[in-house]
């Protein structure tokens, strides 16, 4: 904090010397008028001389800017989650780093295998303290619904305490399983939960389903699948499916583009309207994803009411992040407009698209056109060859042939049952083909294939644009210290000192616009 306020008889009423004490939010404040103008300032203690006393402020922590009843629950001390990010690149370590500085972090299983995720799960029990806080993403798989039943076979069976679902258009009993699996009564006859739920949403209709209890359908086959017992059934049917629900707006992967501020008030509304229908006794918090990139996006996520707030795009340039050095500096050259919508991998046939960095990559571009040929022919074959060429010389960079025969290979390891339908079906042989190169350019851009830079997949929205703005010659520049841990800080340090000054301006000072300019810097 600036000197100007360690001697407690003085108060400050310049602009710049105002603007100084707000990256210390923590300090206590006093807030006084001016004798002589009647012009407000900020002192510590009692009023100094000369002054009048309008009132106190305490500190400002930023363990404090969202739902104390999230902490609480979850054992964390930040309201503040690392996201999930698709095939492992919010890694193992990533999960780690942020369990260890309380905080929680979710491992992102989606287009993994379940082996895959129980080797995870096995090295994240083994290296997190039984009190900390960490979690696993289950995604929705509608085109491999064994995938999807395999990884939340492995969360129930492992007992993961936290699971974050994502990609959902409706409750699936994998989702119901894992929420319902060890309900349980304690002795004031309350509903004790094993496992917490997140359920990232981006409409109402999607949240009223998660904000709802589960189905009865789903619950009645569960019990008679012995996947639930009756009694959790019973308690299922009291419950949310979800009492963390998180809004994602323009966020990168997965996205509707909708904006926060339209749409965490309105999803806010239907919970408070589903609370009081199904009588829940139980918090159920709703909070705030997409576009967090900069300590103003996440103060005002506070300040529209988020229970807790989710980062994704930005992590991806961490540390622990699981891309290659060359997709991490692509990504921090990135400004606010270098995103675009790409068709989805694991949804390629519905037209379900997802936000992409456009700069430096060719994919969107490519994945575009795929997608284009595939609406327009029923087959492979009926593709004209003047359409056919250019994908095979610079998509797949070899013949449909060969390209499906490296397909088929990967489909007859994974889900042989997929190239049966093929084998009938030449339009699901197409899609397949294309879903091949869709999927493996996230792959390439984790593995690093440098004769495949200018297709690598890198999912972010305009957040990180807003971050490599933000950072710009601070230490978080530097790609050996741009930690998890020291963006979750850094991010939640500086929501606090912007809610300072903004809590300064509502009561009359003159605050610059300087004091909402948090500067990033290493902190313990």
């Amino acid at each position: 904090m600036s000197t100007a306020l360690d001697d407690s008889r003085t108060a400050l009423f310049a602009p710049a010397e105002i603007a100084g004490t707000v990256a210390e939010p923590r300090t206590p404040l006093t807030i006084v008028g001016r004798a002589a103008d009647g012009l407000r300032g900020i002192a510590l203690g009692d009023p100094p001389p000369g002054t009048t006393e309008h009132g106190r402020i305490p500190g400002i922590y930023p363990e404090w800017l969202g739902d104390r009843s999230f902490c609480a629950t979850h054992g964390v001390r930040y309201p503040y989650v690392a996201g999930e990010m698709a095939n492992g690149i919010a890694t193992t370590a990533m999960v780690i780093e942020m369990a260890r500085a309380e905080m929680l972090g979710f491992f992102g299983a989606g287009g993994l295998v379940p082996e895959r995720v129980e080797k995870a799960v096995a090295e994240m029990a083994a290296a997190i303290p039984q009190d900390r806080a960490w979690g696993v993403n289950l995604i929705h798989s509608p085109n491999e619904p064994a995938i999807e039943e395999g990884v939340a076979d492995v969360l129930v069976r492992h007992g993961v305490r936290h699971v974050s679902v994502s990609a959902f258009m409706a409750v699936t009993p994998a989702v119901v399983r894992c929420s319902a699996t060890g309900l349980r009564q304690d002795s004031a006859g309350r509903v004790v939960r094993r496992t917490r739920v997140f359920a990232k949403i981006s409409r109402p209709e999607t949240a009223e389903a998660f904000l709802s209890p589960a189905p009865p359908e789903i619950l009645t086959a569960l019990v008679e699948r012995g996947q639930l017992t009756p009694d959790e059934a019973v308690l299922a049917a009291r419950v949310p499916v979800a009492e963390d629900v998180t809004v994602e707006s323009d966020s990168g992967g997965h996205t509707d583009n909708r904006p926060l501020a339209a749409l965490l008030p309105t999803i806010a509304s239907l919970r408070d309207e589903l609370t009081a229908r199904y009588g829940y006794t139980c918090p159920v918090r709703v909070g705030a994803a997409g576009g967090l990139g900069t300590p103003q996006a996440v103060a005002a996520a506070f300040a529209l009411g988020a229970a807790y707030v989710v980062t994704g795009s930005v992590n991806q340039t961490a540390v622990e992040a699981g891309v290659c050095d060359e997709a991490k500096r692509m990504l921090a050259q990135a400004g606010l407009a270098d995103v675009i919508m790409a068709p989805a991998a694991d949804m390629f046939e519905l037209g379900v698209k997802v936000q992409v960095l456009r700069k430096g990559s060719m994919f969107a571009v490519r994945g575009l056109k795929l997608y284009e040929i595939y609406r327009a022919y029923d087959s492979l074959e009926a593709i004209p060859a003047a359409e056919l060429a250019p994908l095979e010389r610079d998509v797949f960079k070899a013949s449909v042939v060969e390209a499906w025969a490296a397909t088929e290979r990967f489909w007859a390891d994974r889900d042989p049952g997929e190239l049966r339908r093929a084998a009938t079906d030449p339009k699901h042989r197409m899609a397949l083909l294309f879903r091949s190169y869709l999927g493996q350019s996230s792959r390439w851009a984790i593995t690093g294939d440098e004769e495949r830079r200018l297709d690598y997949q890198l999912w972010c929205g305009p957040a990180l644009g807003s971050f490599n703005t933000w950072v710009r010659g601070s230490f978080l520049a530097e790609p050996e210290r741009r930690t998890v841990v020291q963006i979750a800080r850094n991010l939640m340090e500086g929501a606090a000192a912007v809610t300072r000054a903004q809590q300064l301006r509502s009561f009359g000072l003159a605050v610059p616009d300087s004091a909402f300019a948090f500067v990033p810097r290493p902190l313990a």
